[in-house]
């Protein structure tokens, strides 16, 4: 693992990209404060959107449920309670 400079990774971020590509993982400093780490793509990582069922109802199609009927007003019970804090 290599530690860089925010400077430092400004003014070489191709190289440290390459170096990541490689495989290895670079941790970003902040006046020597770690602030985040740059490490390879893994494409295992990545997010897996399916389809909907050939037979699933779209979604214009589906009937929402009925807002509640309640007594109360919601902005005075926020602003009370944005006061209490």
């Amino acid at each position: 693992m290599k530690d860089v400079k925010i400077a430092d990774l400004k003014s070489r971020l191709s190289h440290y990209l390459r170096q990541v590509r490689a495989g290895e993982t670079v941790t970003v400093l902040d006046r020597n404060t770690p602030v985040a780490r740059i490490v390879p793509f893994d494409s295992g990582d990545d997010i897996v959107i399916t389809k909907p069922a050939p037979n699933a109802p779209s979604l214009a199609s589906l009937k929402l449920p009925k807002p509640p009927k309640i007594d109360v007003d919601i902005v005075s019970v926020l602003l009370e309670d944005r006061r209490r804090r």
